[in-house]
């Protein structure tokens, strides 16, 4: 499990949100919404304990899998040898890794679909390949929590999409708690169990995806209107999508 019990963050005189209650159970996957500058990174800061907190207390594992908005590049080191970064908690500060290590970091590569990136020099990566080996060693620390920090910025729509798979992918295997930002409403119907919106004017609602993902509570989320369209899925299914009112043309 992993969450924040009555939390409060300042930054001096400004309070960027207090009184923040989740948890985030093994099995379960939150996608935390809300406009830019509203606090989703440094929720995920104090969820993480990098950011400490004014008021509440925080629930989280020893060891939490983590994945930055933007992968650093890491001059000369192989995407395995990133992926290995991962089990440094375990590892210690002048430890070398194990045999052990390396079998886990191939495993996370594994389950990925990452094999072919292992040798391949992670400064010479796509910022796609990149996202791929950061996810295998949020994997290789063997944590049941995961956090991603708007794991598809950047990144182009086939990479979304890659990345999202994968997402849904772990929330299927309900062996994780994982948490993930993000700006679009259609990434939370496509790995996401529940939804933290965080309100422009402040405070927070919270709840399954069926009930928070809808026109008029998007609406308010994010000062536009929201509305359903059907698109065909990846297997021809009929899904439905949630867009602004400021996408596509008008029709004649």
């Amino acid at each position: 499990m992993i969450g924040l019990e009555n939390a409060a963050v300042r930054f001096g005189s400004r309070t960027l949100f207090r009184n923040i209650t989740f948890d985030v159970p093994v099995g379960r996957s939150l996608a935390i919404l809300g406009p830019n500058g509203r606090g989703k990174t440094t929720l995920l800061r104090s969820v993480l304990g990098f950011q400490p907190l004014a008021e509440g207390r925080r629930h989280a594992p020893p060891v939490t899998g983590y994945v930055p908005q933007h992968g650093m590049s890491q001059a000369k080191l192989s995407g395995l040898d990133v992926v290995i970064m991962g089990r440094a908690v375990r590892l210690g500060l002048f430890g070398q890794p194990s045999a052990e290590d390396r079998e886990a970091a191939q495993s996370a590569l594994v389950q990925v679909g990452a094999c072919s990136l292992a040798e391949l020099r992670y400064d010479r990566m796509s910022g796609g390949q990149r996202q791929m080996v950061l996810i295998a060693r949020a994997l290789a620390t063997g944590s049941q929590a995961l956090v991603f920090d708007e794991p598809t910025s950047a990144l182009d729509l086939g990479n979304q999409a890659r990345t999202l798979a994968l997402l849904d992918g772990l929330r299927m295997r309900r062996e994780f708690a994982i948490i993930f930002t993000t700006h679009d409403p259609n990434h939370a119907l496509a790995a996401a169990d529940d939804v933290l919106m965080m309100m422009p004017g402040g405070g927070e609602m919270h709840g399954p995806v069926a009930e928070m993902i809808e026109p008029d509570k998007l609406s308010e989320l994010y000062g536009v209107r929201m509305g359903w369209v059907e698109v065909n899925g990846p297997t021809g299914e009929v899904r439905r999508a949630i867009l602004p009112s400021f996408a596509g043309i008008q029709a004649a």
